[in-house]
């Protein structure tokens, strides 16, 4: 039976799909103003005004001060290591967390449950944590960006959540096979939760991607700035002048697109990765979200 649609709803489809529209463009023109710009020449800029569609004065200097620049390369490696590093990390402590207080048999579960949840509304704040990094010597260091956020509570509720849904005569049958807790997990409960992991690597990997906070607050060393922070300088703080000695006009016109050629540069690699895993983002979401 093919359903007639009425004028009404007609007209309520057309008026949706118009809305949907303008999001769309009002999230999507900001990037590729960014885009154009940085590949256009400030004089062209400046000549035809801000609203651009297109690149005028075609130019890849911006892109090959970037590729030239050693603060901002040794800032995306920087980046790339927190991310692989931090995320690896967040991910071991999450799954055995998670797995440990989804079990029934483990005393006191809800006890640790509740001291867990307590962290997502009260935390010690940022001195006390200052005071604490400190004193472990980890200031200064990458692991005062990995270890005091090592798990996110959310995440390992909404993880826990999903392994309370997988059914438990997977674990009996495991069980009766010989298998312990360690086999259980990794050969039973890990394969039959590739949604929910592939989206707490996303959370996690986006968080440690675009975080500068923590850095700018315990690291002093320039040689372990990743590149948000780097990018922050240039964006915020105006030390463009610190990445290049020319200081012509030319120079200055360069460091202005050298800005928004940056920030290409950081956004880039996370809008690569996303479409890889955007079909398990909803059903891991949403399925990590309820309990059967």
């Amino acid at each position: 039976m093919v359903y007639k649609q009425s004028l009404g709803d007609r007209i309520f489809d057309c008026m949706l799909y118009i809305v949907l529209t303008l999001l769309m463009l009002t999230a999507f023109y900001p990037l590729y103003f960014i885009f154009v710009v940085s590949l256009s020449s400030i004089g062209e800029i400046a000549k035809h005004g801000s609203l651009m569609f297109i690149p005028r004065g075609f130019t890849l200097e911006a892109y090959k001060s970037v590729v030239e620049n050693p603060y901002i390369l040794r800032g995306f490696r920087n980046s790339v290591m927190f991310v692989v590093l931090g995320t690896s990390i967040n991910m071991i402590m999450t799954i055995f967390a998670a797995y440990g207080l989804s079990r029934k048999w483990l005393m006191g579960r809800k006890v640790l449950m509740f001291l867990i949840v307590v962290t997502m509304f009260f935390s010690g704040g940022l001195i006390p944590t200052f005071i604490v990094v400190q004193k472990l010597h980890m200031y200064n260091t990458i692991w005062a960006l990995m270890l005091p956020g090592a798990m996110s509570a959310y995440n390992m509720i909404m993880m826990r959540t999903y392994f309370q849904g997988i059914p438990e005569s997977l674990e009996e049958s495991a069980r009766i096979d010989g298998a312990h807790d360690f086999q259980i997990l990794f050969r039973v409960i890990l394969p039959v939760s590739m949604p929910i992991i592939a989206v707490m690597i996303l959370f996690y990997a986006v968080g440690h991607w675009n975080s500068w906070f923590s850095a700018s607050i315990y690291l002093q060393n320039r040689e372990l700035f990743p590149l948000q922070l780097i990018l922050r300088e240039i964006l915020i703080q105006g030390r463009v002048s610190d990445f290049g000695g020319d200081t012509s006009n030319v120079a200055a016109q360069v460091a202005k697109n050298l800005k928004y050629a940056t920030i290409i540069v950081s956004t880039v690699p996370i809008l690569l990765i996303y479409p890889f895993i955007q079909k398990y983002f909803v059903k891991g979401v949403m399925l990590g979200s309820l309990k059967e």
